[in-house]
């Protein structure tokens, strides 16, 4: 009867980025997609404040329309396949969480999996292994990886004959495992002809839900080879361990590696967050010890992070690009003149020793008027450009761009 009652709200609710998720409505271009998938999403969680079940309804609508929407869109750069990803996680709990009867789940685990089926670029992909969490329930993720478990043994046949790829396999997987049918997650994993850790995760998970947390994490070792990945190996391991409260442990075996991420200040606040009890400067030290080849890519990690002395400390030690130096000179002169002229002076520095990608005379003049003009707000213009000179004077004539430029304003 409750599902009766809201057919018609559900119905009557006009959803404002319905019109733009339509077949091919995106051009190559990422960003316009980027855009409106992020509105969507924020609408879906504006309408869940008040109704749960009309949001879950959303949340469907828009994870049928997104992939086709989205096929002419330029992936290769990565972003907008995380902008999924990202929407799938926020989406998940809603329909997880959303209060319906057994008749309306089913019919919404029905569509999206006709849509994960659907999608062949993929953006559903990460859908599969949130499919035990969202069947709700251990009866509905039992009756699933029924549904699915002799399609994933067939696919994993001994005869290679019979083998083919199943697009279905880490739903059933995760549909194991919220059911909490352990033994049968590893038996099935026992079938599979290569350990891949995309698939061993479950069993990892299987042995930690059963108590065996050292067991799980030489499972998830095990599976580790030429073509997995070691981040997911180590995010894997690192679950294990924190959920067990062994957190000194999961940072020191895998908290560096588990939070990878695209830049370098990405890692460093997802392993801050992850571990808030590690001093900032702590993990600053260890993260830069992750890339002894190149260390200065982690000055502007230090800078963002108030890291003053840290960042100056390994810009002396390490070659850092001279024009992020150059920039720090620039932008910090007024709050923070000191760190403006250690920064200014190293971006010198390592121009004079030819450091630095295609560097230009206006880069060295950058360069050189950030220093000084940081150096005036200290009231250390005299010393500071003394030191330039004898920089310079040290390198004698080396005729690199940098020493040019500066031997001729300083008159060497």
């Amino acid at each position: 009867m409750t599902t009766k009652r809201r057919e018609p709200a559900l119905q009557a609710h006009t959803w404002e980025f319905k019109p733009y998720f339509r077949r091919h409505a995106f051009g190559w271009k990422s960003q316009p997609a980027i855009t409106r998938v992020k509105q969507a999403v924020a609408e879906i969680k504006t309408v869940a404040k008040r109704d749960l079940v009309l949001a879950a309804e959303g949340a469907i609508v828009f994870l049928e329309r997104v992939s086709p929407a989205l096929a002419q869109v330029d992936s290769s750069s990565g972003s907008i396949g995380s902008v999924v990803n990202n929407a799938i996680a926020e989406l998940v709990p809603i329909l997880a969480n959303a209060p319906t009867d057994a008749k309306t789940r089913e019919a919404w685990l029905e569509r999206l999996f006709e849509a994960y089926e659907a999608d062949h670029v993929p953006y559903l992909e990460w859908l599969g292994e949130h499919w035990g969490t969202l069947c709700a329930s251990k009866d509905v993720a039992s009756a699933w990886a029924d549904r699915l478990i002799e399609t994933v043994k067939l696919s994993w046949s001994p005869d290679r004959a019979l083998r083919r790829y199943f697009k279905g396999t880490p739903n059933c997987l995760s549909a194991l495992v919220a059911a909490e049918r352990y033994d049968d997650v590893l038996a099935l994993l026992e079938l599979a002809p290569y350990p891949w850790i995309f698939y061993r995760q479950y069993g990892v998970r299987a042995l930690a839900a059963s108590g065996k947390q050292a067991e799980a994490v030489r499972y998830a070792e095990e599976g580790r080879g030429l073509n997995d990945s070691p981040v997911m190996v180590a995010r894997v391991c690192e679950e294990v361990l924190l959920s067990s409260g062994l957190v000194d442990e999961a940072y020191r075996r895998y908290g560096l590696e588990a939070n990878q991420e695209g830049t370098c200040l990405a890692t460093f606040r997802a392993v801050a967050k992850k571990y808030p009890h590690k001093p900032p400067s702590e993990l600053f030290a260890d993260l830069v010890k992750t890339t002894p080849d190149d260390e200065g890519k982690w000055f502007a990690v230090a800078r963002d992070a108030r890291l003053y002395d840290d960042a100056l400390a390994l810009a002396t030690r390490a070659p850092c690009d001279p024009r992020t130096l150059a920039r720090a000179a620039r932008d910090y002169a007024e709050k923070q003149p000191a760190f403006a002229v250690g920064a200014g002076l190293l971006s010198l520095y390592w121009l004079v020793q030819g450091h630095g990608y295609k560097i230009t005379s206006l880069d060295v003049w950058d360069a050189y008027r950030a220093t000084l003009a940081a150096a005036e707000r200290q009231g250390t213009s005299a010393e500071v450009k003394e030191r330039i000179r004898k920089l310079v004077a040290a390198e004698g004539a080396s005729g690199r761009i940098a020493t040019t430029v500066l031997s001729r304003e300083l008159g060497l």
